[in-house]
C-alpha cells in the first residue's frame, strides 16, 4: 500500500513548515507498519486554480494527480488561517474535484476504494473546521473517511510558539494523529481486499 500527503502549508521549501512536522509524526506510524509515504509541498509546484484535470502547458497539478491514482491513502495537511484551511488546501480540492466525474474500471466514480484524512496545524482556534471542511469535500468526491479521522494542534491565540515548539509534547494531537494514521491503514487494507461493490452506486441512466 501506498500513502501520500498533500502539505498545503503556504511556505515553499526548503522553510520550516509546522504542518511538515505534523505529517512526519504519522509518517512514522506509516513506515513502522511497512508502508510507503510520500509528502508533497503544494506550494513548490505551479498549480493554476482552474476545475479542469489540466490548465495549460505549465500546469504541475497532472504529476501530482497521478500520484494520488496510485496511492490507496490521501492525507491532506494544512495549517489554519483566519480560522480555515488554507488557500493552498482549496486549490487542492478543486482540482481533486475536477477529476472527481471520472470513472473506474467498475464504473464506479474515480475515487472509490480510496481512504482519505486529515492533519491541520495552527497558532489560533480552527481546527476542527479545517478538518470538518475537508473531510467533508474528500467524502462528497468519494474517498472513504474512517473514524477519527483528523487530527490537529492549535496553540494559543495570536503571535507564540508552533507545533515544533510545542505540539510535539501534545498528548491529544500525538494520541489523535495515531487513531488517524491506523483508522486510515485498517481501512485501506479492508478496501485492498474487498473493494466497495458497485451495486447501487454506477450511473446507469435514470432513477
Amino acid at each position: 500500500m501506498r500513502a501520500l500527503f498533500l502539505n498545503c502549508t503556504l511556505k515553499r521549501s526548503p522553510e520550516v513548515s509546522h504542518t511538515h512536522a505534523l505529517i512526519e509524526t504519522s509518517q512514522a506510524l506509516f513506515k513502522k507498519e511497512g508502508i510507503d509515504s510520500t509528502v508533497i509541498r503544494i506550494a513548490d509546484h505551479h498549480i493554476p486554480c482552474g476545475m479542469q484535470p489540466r490548465i495549460n502547458d505549465s500546469d504541475e497539478w497532472p504529476p501530482i494527480f497521478e500520484q494520488v491514482m496510485n496511492s490507496d491513502i490521501l492525507i491532506i495537511g494544512t495549517p489554519i488561517w483566519l480560522g480555515e484551511k488554507s488557500s493552498v488546501a482549496s486549490l487542492v480540492i478543486e482540482r481533486l474535484y475536477a477529476s472527481s466525474g471520472e470513472k473506474n474500471p467498475d464504473g464506479q466514480y474515480i475515487y472509490y476504494n480510496k481512504v482519505g484524512g486529515v492533519l491541520a496545524t495552527g497558532n489560533e482556534d480552527g481546527g476542527k473546521e479545517a478538518c470538518r471542511s475537508l473531510i467533508y469535500a474528500l467524502q462528497h468526491i468519494g474517498f472513504t473517511i474512517p473514524p477519527q479521522a483528523d487530527a490537529y494542534w492549535v496553540g494559543e491565540a495570536g503571535p507564540g510558539p508552533s507545533y515544533i515548539e510545542e505540539g510535539t509534547k501534545n498528548t491529544f494531537t500525538q494520541r489523535n494523529t495515531q487513531f488517524m494514521t491506523y483508522n486510515l491503514i485498517h481501512f485501506a487494507r479492508m478496501l485492498n481486499k474487498q473493494r466497495i461493490p458497485a451495486i447501487g452506486n454506477v450511473t446507469l441512466g435514470k432513477f
